[in-house]
């Protein structure tokens, strides 16, 4: 049975990937003779688009602005499948600081990673709510997404990254009413797929059949998923025993619907891809605005036969 290696986007799963753990529990990737191991990336080694780059998975989910750019540096990266169909980031902060759209976060302190992409939406959101991005406070706070008790403690007033189906889910000590919470396409963010899953050009041109095999199978993992999002829970107890059960219930709950678009699992959409292409290149994070040309592929999903 060949084994087929799949590198999730995290540092540790997280239940966007029900839909592989799912038809793994249940059988169906054995079913079609398929062996799946399920990995995170090794951050000293690069993001998951690396590791698919060298060889180190055969497929992997990541964000579509990362395959983007790798595309326009010519890497033979291609997107198979949606994963989400809206951002997943969110701003954060606490109902304490007065902080009541985003432009109110000019003269704030804004906790994030600084990454082009992430000073992008953050000046975009400001902007598009009719504040200034210059007079935001920026504060570098790496690949951690704090904590409500962290910016109670004063360490910044509002953080950007967070994801609304996780972080934002997590306990805090800090009570539920002064908690905000804004998922970014609420408040003006472009339309986008927050992560894809993809191969290398190579995998494609070698074993069609095989990649088709496995989208069926993941189709049908996360089409079961979403229709019932708890029926995930185990193997999240299991694979992820250090989350609270509660978390990851709730986690399951909100992430499933991103997953379907008019009850489809998979469609890479051209209106979630282009639009977001050219707004990447005119906010210098993307060095060709055509990237997106040819960097994504349906055609080896059920619902869309070559």
């Amino acid at each position: 049975m060949p084994a087929v290696r799949v590198m999730l986007e995290y540092f540790h799963p997280w239940p966007n990937s029900a839909g592989f753990y799912l038809a793994r529990e249940r059988g169906w990737y054995r079913d079609a003779g398929l062996d799946v191991q399920l990995s995170v990336p090794d951050p000293y080694h690069g993001d998951t688009l690396e590791h698919l780059l060298r060889g180190a998975a055969d497929f992997g989910v990541f964000p579509s602005n990362r395959l983007l750019v790798r595309r326009a540096l010519g890497q033979p990266l291609v997107g198979v499948a949606a994963i989400n169909h809206r951002g997943l980031e969110s701003i954060q902060t606490l109902a304490d600081f007065g902080i009541q759209r985003p432009r109110d976060l000019a003269g704030k302190r804004l906790a994030l990673n600084p990454t082009p992409r992430g000073l992008a939406m953050v000046r975009h959101l400001v902007e598009a709510d009719g504040g200034d991005p210059d007079a935001v406070i920026l504060v570098d706070s790496g690949v951690r997404e704090l904590r409500p008790e962290q910016l109670a403690a004063g360490i910044a007033d509002a953080s950007f990254g967070g994801y609304w189906a996780w972080e934002a889910l997590m306990a805090s000590g800090i009570a539920d009413e002064r908690r905000v919470v804004w998922p970014v396409d609420e408040i003006g963010a472009p339309a986008y797929h927050s992560y894809l899953l993809g191969t290398r050009q190579e995998l494609l041109d070698q074993d069609p059949e095989w990649v088709r095999t496995f989208l069926a199978v993941t189709a049908r993992g996360f089409l079961a998923a979403a229709a019932e999002p708890l029926s995930a829970l185990p193997a999240y107890e299991a694979a992820t025993p250090y989350f609270p059960s509660e978390l990851l219930a709730g986690s399951l709950q909100k992430i499933a619907p991103s997953w379907l678009h008019a009850g489809h699992w998979g469609e890479q959409r051209e209106e979630l891809i282009a639009p977001y292409a050219q707004w990447l290149h005119y906010h210098g994070v993307l060095k060709d605005a055509d990237a997106w040309r040819g960097a994504t592929r349906n055609d080896y999903l059920p619902e869309f036969p070559a």
